[in-house]
């Protein structure tokens, strides 16, 4: 199927989620999102975001450096303070990344080798967020655990039948690996690459600790958001529900963030006892500060746009070409006519008749 209907396919699952809690809950939840916010909060989310992007921004370039590729953390942090603002401002949340991955790539000319530096980097952060998730919600009391325990069987054998394909996906990629065709080598880069940017001795210290820095700051975040929507619970208990929320911004059925986050943060929440319509307002206020801390996104979009109309506007320098002249199909013939002295004839001696007397005399 084509790309646009995947693309209206997320943007409508996104739309839907919305559109189910609204049914359920009403407007008042989505606007007390809205005003329980104020300066100071806006402004400690946009510090945590700073933190955060650098931090993301790092990752990218240990990664992008594994693999070959030059990339400063200067630029690697406007371009990601770009591809956040985009993904918050655009339908689908990943058009950003895209962009970052395609245009690093024309720079180093290697389009691919870009798109998977970034592929590779955001998925060493859901690594993380995966490991440190799944600790949390089979280890702390939640709805989540809960849930588990009712259906245990079915939880069991989802994750033997999970177990085993990754096993068998394994056995299948190790195999590709030892062919001659284009998969085979398209494996071997892939693993090679995953050894060079992530798993070198040089590289998985610092992408591990950036990853588990980030997942910190964006729980803090949400941990903000929570306090001023009035709830007072201990971090032990908002964890899991936190991480829940986090873990379900990464399903491709959102409008720039949204849809996800806000239907799960409500379940979560009601099922935990709290209120539903509070899980709302603090998915929405998390969405706000998560907006707020990638607002500097926007000026390096605009200051991009307007040095690019500059350089489109300033006149090139380079000289006008002059085409060259075509040669006559014919040669040219060239009659040089030059003047010809001749010279005097020399005139008759004139003989003395007195010398010849006096010769024939003696």
């Amino acid at each position: 199927m084509s790309r646009s209907f995947w693309a209206w396919v997320r943007l409508l699952g996104g739309a839907g989620i919305i559109a189910l809690v609204l049914w359920r809950l009403g407007t008042g939840a989505f606007l007390d999102g809205l005003r329980v916010l104020d300066t100071g909060t806006l402004a400690l989310a946009f510090g945590i975001g700073v933190l955060t992007t650098v931090l993301s921004a790092w990752r990218w370039c240990l990664v992008a450096r594994g693999l070959g590729m030059r990339l400063s953390l200067k630029d690697a942090t406007a371009d990601y303070y770009q591809a956040l603002f985009l993904n918050a401002a655009l339908p689908g949340g990943v058009l950003g990344d895209v962009g970052r991955a395609v245009s690093h790539g024309r720079e180093e000319g290697d389009v691919g080798r870009g798109v998977r530096a970034v592929v590779l980097e955001r998925t060493a952060g859901q690594i993380v967020l995966l490991v440190v998730g799944g600790a949390v919600l089979f280890t702390v009391p939640s709805p989540v655990l809960t849930l588990i325990g009712e259906h245990g069987p079915v939880v069991a054998l989802t994750a033997a039948g999970v177990t085993v394909l990754a096993l068998v996906l394994l056995l299948v990629v190790k195999r590709a690996r030892r062919g001659g065709s284009r998969l085979s080598g398209g494996v071997r880069t892939g693993a090679a690459e995953i050894r060079s940017g992530l798993l070198a001795r040089r590289n998985w210290p610092g992408v591990l600790f950036a990853s588990a820095m980030v997942l910190a700051g964006h729980l803090a975040t949400f941990l903000v958001a929570a306090r001023v929507a009035g709830n007072g619970a201990s971090l032990l208990k908002l964890a899991p529900m936190l991480l829940l929320a986090l873990l379900a911004m990464g399903i491709p059925l959102n409008v720039g963030g949204w849809g996800p986050r806000e239907g799960v943060l409500a379940w979560a929440f009601g099922a935990a006892g709290l209120s539903a319509e509070q899980g709302v307002t603090i998915a929405v206020a998390y969405g706000i500060c998560a907006f707020v801390a990638a607002a500097p996104g926007a000026i390096v979009v605009a200051v991009r746009a307007a040095r690019k109309l500059r350089r489109s506007a300033v006149p090139s320098a380079t000289p006008p070409v002059i085409p060259p002249i075509a040669a006559p199909s014919a040669p040219l013939r060239v009659r040089v006519v030059l003047p010809v002295r001749t010279p005097a004839l020399a005139k008759p001696a004139r003989v003395h008749r007195s010398s010849a007397r006096e010769r024939v005399a003696v």
